[in-house]
């Protein structure tokens, strides 16, 4: 695939077939994230894969899902990730980790969509319980979890056309309002508010 079409073909995916993923593409995605640019160069990253069946539910019920669309939106029993990668940060590092958190995260969704993989980079997570439960050591936090797995649904982007929220339609496609190119870039100057008329994007 062309980059530029794996960066703007990459969407957010919740809903999972149940195929396994070859564990060596997901220490692959793995790599790719350890060569992320890191300030410094400090590297305070270090990253946990789940695969194995019988600790997935583990991970899964320390997840909180799309609040725009949930309950609907939330994995059911037959469409769940079936691996995950846990982002961790040295406690003690220096600097702003979450600017590697986030270089480091986006090599890994953008290298799975790379191998027909989904993706959801989720936040929202009980990290004490998590952390107990996969023996994490007290001078690691986690940042963040990702959840894989080969998509079992659509998600398709749209302009924005007055609000934010993602929604289903009726044919359980998901759509993703994004900001219009005219709007959010500028060039040689800002031209807040009277959109930019330098900028021809189509």
């Amino acid at each position: 695939m062309d980059f530029m079409n794996i960066i703007k073909g990459r969407r957010t995916i919740r809903k999972y077939k149940q195929d396994r993923i070859d564990p060596k593409i997901l220490k692959d995605l793995a790599d790719g994230a350890r060569l992320a640019p890191s300030g410094a160069n400090l590297q305070p990253l270090e990253y946990l894969i789940v695969d194995d069946p019988t600790l997935l539910d583990k991970v899964f019920d320390t997840l909180a899902w799309a609040g725009y669309i949930k309950p609907e939106g939330d994995p059911k029993v037959g469409e769940r990730p079936v691996a995950y990668i846990i982002i961790l940060v040295k406690d003690k590092a220096r600097g702003n980790t979450s600017h590697d958190a986030g270089a480091a995260i986006q090599n890994i969704l953008l290298g799975a969509w790379g191998y027909g993989i989904g993706c959801c980079w989720i936040g929202s997570v009980k990290r004490d319980v998590l952390a107990k439960e996969f023996s994490i050591p007290k001078d690691m936090k986690i940042d963040s979890v990702i959840s894989l797995g080969y998509p079992a649904e659509e998600s398709i982007w749209e302009d924005e056309k007055g609000s934010i929220k993602y929604y289903y339609d009726e044919d359980k496609v998901l759509h993703v309002p994004k900001r219009k190119p005219e709007d959010i870039i500028h060039l040689n100057r800002m031209t807040i508010g009277v959109g930019n008329p330098g900028m021809d994007i189509s």
